[in-house]
């Protein structure tokens, strides 16, 4: 596997290219695009990876990943099983400069928008009146057409690049990744998110990524700015999230399902990480 080069199909002379992806689950590889995103969640949950950030999405979450940005919607394990009935949903839209030509953008009106496609590449997400405003916007444009369909698109980019309620997901804007790397990031990616319910050993995740233990993790830190460790803590306690609210479990029965070692270990990792305590979270 490797992070994939993701061609955005577009028609001559569109503005931008809206696209609904919908099945049981999302694309489940790290990949990237040209193209910056917008992406509504309709249905479906699961754990974002977008170049170092790692967190949960779940309906209504709205999401801009910024050009070149390997990112991942990676659905929960529960939505590739067989007999799942779950559904997965999101309405993305896809522009860049050579949508609407570099002239446009080079325009004195849309020198804000232009700063703020140069801040996306560290992705955002959005939160509260903004985001409502967001997905009413993105559902008007699904629907319009002609001059209309352009006048929607208009007022979101005004919307995105205006609106007070976002948070970027990244700390770091990361470049893009060569064809090697991408395989080997696709690899760890996907043994983590398969064996995060156990103890993994730095040797394991290693031989994964065909390294030494010290050649991985000077590999893992340069390429996502954190540790494997923290990367690691940051899936576990993404999976606990989802348990926490969606099963009848106790905070001990998460704990022992998410691969910690111990409850106190447990807590003192999902607070830092959430800001909460597990028990509240689950409240």
């Amino acid at each position: 596997m490797k992070v994939v080069a993701f061609k955005v199909p577009q028609v001559k002379k569109e503005a931008f290219r809206l696209q609904i992806d919908q099945g049981r689950y999302f694309y489940d590889q790290l990949h990237q695009h040209t193209e910056t995103q917008l992406m509504l969640i309709e249905e479906g949950e699961g754990t974002l990876i977008a170049g170092d950030y790692v967190g949960r999405f779940g309906p209504h979450d709205v999401f801009v990943i910024g050009s070149g940005q390997p990112h991942v919607f990676r659905s929960d394990k529960v939505y590739f099983q067989p007999k799942s009935n779950l559904k997965s949903k999101a309405i993305s839209i896809y522009f860049n400069e050579g949508y609407l030509g570099e002239p446009f953008w080079q325009l004195e009106e849309i020198k804000k928008i232009k700063k703020f496609l140069l801040r996306s590449a560290r992705g955002f997400q959005f939160f509260g009146k903004p985001k409502a405003e967001i997905i009413q916007l993105v559902h008007h444009l699904k629907n319009a057409d002609g001059i209309d369909k352009l006048i929607f698109f208009f007022s979101l980019l005004k919307k995105i690049s205006e609106a007070r309620g976002s948070k970027p997901l990244a700390v770091a804007a990361l470049g893009d990744f060569k064809k090697e790397e991408g395989e080997r990031m696709n690899n760890i990616i996907t043994f983590t998110f398969r064996e995060s319910h156990r103890n993994i050993y730095l040797s394991e995740v290693a031989d994964v990524a065909n390294l030494t233990v010290e050649a991985f993790c000077r590999y893992f830190k340069q390429h996502t700015q954190k540790t494997y460790t923290s990367f690691l803590n940051e899936v576990r306690v993404s999976h606990a999230c989802r348990l926490l609210i969606g099963k009848d479990l106790t905070v001990r029965d998460v704990c022992d399902q998410t691969g910690f070692s111990n409850l106190a270990n447990f807590n003192r990792i999902f607070k830092s990480i959430t800001g909460m305590q597990p028990s509240k979270y689950a409240q």
